[in-house]
């Protein structure tokens, strides 16, 4: 079957309207999975960053926070569906966590052995297995290749549309992503003024002056950056989401590839047509 050409600014609109039916509040539950990341990046940022105990305790909390991701698709799901999910739900993936984990690590050997011949063959390994955990989270029975190899089929003449999807919301990442941006720009900073005063004989007090802005330690620029990323999900995180769902489903219907394509909650995709990529 050929590509569907979506409406994404009236699909926008559409879950926007569904999302405030929601049973269960998507704010009250972004804020939930926003706190619960933090808390883990707290306890990563208290562990240090040297030494076998940091590196166990970033692995750990690395792998907890890809398990909360996939209850936090699970409750879009269950919106699209006009299902209630409870806040519960934010740990439904620790049912499948070894495959959940298995499948993580998998597509990014893929993604990384494709950027190994280039930067652009790598981009688009990353769109060919983007709905490869949705395709696990629908049926957890199914193996990791068998997801991969769904969310290959299910993307083709796709790939271009869901790179625009990423691009309509790019000013919200950009903005959630605000203090670790300022602390990296900081960081650089710092580097360069030290360079400076070695190569230029300044005081040590110039050097001091220069680098005051970098002087936070690491805890308290993740507790910011965490707030700051949790209050501006809010707005646009299980919008995102859900319209990234829909996505999945006309791939799913068109592609004829994955469980059952049920009629979705909203119908607001118009046209037909490939989206230019072919089957990249």
């Amino acid at each position: 079957m050929t590509a569907e050409l979506i409406d994404r600014k009236r699909l926008k609109e559409e879950v926007r309207e569904l999302l405030s039916g929601a049973q269960v509040s998507p704010k009250a539950m972004t804020a939930l999975y926003g706190l619960l990341l933090l808390f883990l990046n707290m306890v990563s940022a208290f562990a240090g960053d040297a030494g076998v105990l940091s590196t166990f305790v970033s692995i750990l909390t690395g792998l907890l926070s890809i398990v909360l991701g996939a209850g936090f698709t699970l409750y879009c799901m269950a919106i699209r569906r006009n299902e209630r999910a409870e806040y519960l739900t934010l740990f439904d993936g620790f049912s499948f966590v070894g495959k959940l984990i298995a499948l993580t690590i998998v597509t990014y050997a893929f993604i990384w052995l494709w950027s190994m011949l280039f930067i652009i063959p790598g981009i688009i390994a990353a769109y060919r297995y983007r709905f490869a955990p949705y395709n696990l989270y629908e049926n957890p029975g199914i193996s990791v290749m068998e997801a991969l190899d769904m969310s290959k089929r299910q993307t083709m003449g796709y790939k271009g549309q869901i790179f625009t999807l990423d691009l309509s919301y790019l000013g919200w990442t950009l903005l959630a992503s605000l203090p670790v941006m300022a602390e990296t720009g900081m960081m650089y900073y710092g580097l360069l003024s030290s360079a400076y005063t070695y190569m230029s004989g300044a005081a040590a007090s110039t050097a001091a002056d220069l680098t005051v802005y970098t002087a936070l330690p690491a805890w308290l620029w993740t507790l910011i950056a965490g707030l700051w990323s949790t209050a501006v999900s809010l707005f646009y995180l299980p919008n995102y989401h859900c319209v990234e769902l829909e996505y999945f489903e006309t791939a799913k219907r068109t592609s004829g590839v994955g469980e059952g394509a049920e009629p979705s909650a909203i119908n607001a995709w118009g046209g037909s047509g490939p989206d230019g990529l072919g089957g990249l």
